[in-house]
Formats: C-alpha cells, structure tokens, sequence
C-alpha cells in the first residue's frame, strides 16, 4: 500500500472529478492520504472532505504564503478546531525565506509550535532557503512528536539536522529532476527510517508531466524513482516507508 503523505485534495483543481480520482488511486493501491489545510478559510473545507473520503486524514495549519493576512484570532480558531476534531498534524507550517516579513512567519511558526505541543501532534513544515532558521526554532522548543519536513530538497547536513530533531523528510517529484543531483545524492545517503513518500498534488510536477495537474497517481512514479537510485529491494522500501508513516501520524 502507499500513502500520499502531502496532498492538497481540496484544491479546486480536484473538484471535477475528485470522486474518480480516489477510485483511480485505489487500483494504484495508493490508499491513504494526508491532506494539510494551509490558511484558516480552507480549514472547515479540509475536514467536510477528510469526513467524506475515509482514508483522507487532515493536518490544519497557517502556511506561511499567506501569513500576512493572518491574524491572533486565526490562532484561536486554530486552537479550537484541533480541540474539537480529530486532526492527525499541525501543518502546513514553516519559514519560507524568499519571501517577505520573516519576523511575522517566524512568529506564527512558533505559534503554532506551541499548538502543537498542546495537543502532543506532529508538524508538517514547510521550507524554502530557511533551513537554519527553521532548525533553530525546532532546537529551542521540544516538541512530544517530531513530524515531517515537506518537500524536503537539500544537503545531507541540512537533512541530518532534521532527522536529528526526529523528523522524517517528505520526498517527492524533485527527486525526477535529473538536475536536482545535491537533492537525489542526499536521497540516496539517507537512513531509510526517515524517508516519507509525498507529491504534493495539485503543484510539484514531476518531471516529464510539466504543464499538467500533478496527482497524488503520481505517488507510485515517485516511488519508482526513489527505487531506483537506492540499493534496498522496492519491497523492503515500500514496508519501510509505510512504517515511518505511521511513527509519525495515529491513523487509527
């Protein structure tokens, strides 16, 4: 079985044919999926789809693209929806340091850190050229449960930062770049109790499918791939893969 361990599944994008979309993926055995909402609007529409479709979990969080129209009482509503509904993470959260206004993401980001440790769940993180800054941040707060790094692309050192801190590293398309030789080069270093297996959906295109919609189908093309640049069988990948999934996030 695989998981999608990061899809946006109530993108507009998926509201024409969502329903086959899930059929489809089951014939791929592609079964569970954890899907982050990422601004507080989007929140009550991530739980009405993950209450509908049984093998969806939801993760809720203040993604920081949009950090700057969030507000404190975003926060507290953040707080009362974990309250009050099963949410499996915090996330999507981070640090994204293209962008402006690091002092209110970073602020936010730990916010929700502290949310987080409230209600003992695991995080999603985003990053973008943060790494220190997001480490540092993880560093002064320990959290019960670790979670995942999100499209993680980056050194070995970077990556062994996280995975010192207990996170798993999400991998996806960017392994299928052939001009993404630092990230593929640190895949193949990496312990495989710290690999998870995501897409992304609807944005992260694979290579080879630029231009188009990206799925959470394209699971078992990510996976192919990360089979193919390491040295461990594709069925002790996939078993250990699922287990790590499950390390992170109570599925029950």
């Amino acid at each position: 079985m695989f998981t999608d361990s990061h899809c946006h599944l109530d993108f507009t994008e998926f509201d024409a044919d969502r329903d086959e979309l899930i059929k489809r993926c089951a014939q791929l055995n592609i079964n569970r999926f954890i899907v982050p909402g990422i601004t507080a609007k989007r929140w009550p529409r991530v739980l009405e789809l993950c209450q509908k479709y049984q093998n969806a979990w939801p993760c809720l969080g203040l993604h920081p693209w949009w950090i700057a129209k969030a507000t404190d009482n975003d926060l507290i509503v953040l707080d009362q929806m974990i309250r009050k509904n099963d949410i499996v993470a915090v996330g999507e959260i981070g640090i994204d340091g293209v962008i402006e206004d690091i002092d209110k993401q970073t602020e936010y980001f730990v916010k929700q850190l502290h949310i987080a440790k409230k209600y003992d769940l695991p995080i999603v993180v985003h990053h973008r050229k943060s790494h220190q800054l997001i480490v540092s941040e993880l560093k002064k707060i320990s959290l019960p449960k670790s979670g995942i790094i999100h499209a993680f692309s980056g050194s070995y050192q970077q990556a062994k930062a996280y995975i010192d801190l207990g996170f798993k590293l999400g991998i996806g398309g960017t392994i299928t770049y052939p001009r993404a030789i630092k990230t593929i080069k640190t895949v193949k270093k990496l312990p495989l109790d710290s690999i998870l297996l995501e897409t992304d959906a609807p944005a992260m295109p694979l290579n080879g499918f630029q231009g188009e919609i990206n799925s959470p189908e394209k699971i078992t093309d990510v996976f192919q791939q990360l089979c193919s640049i390491r040295t461990e069988s594709p069925e002790k990948v996939q078993q250990a893969i699922e287990q790590n999934l499950l390390q992170v996030f109570n599925l029950e």
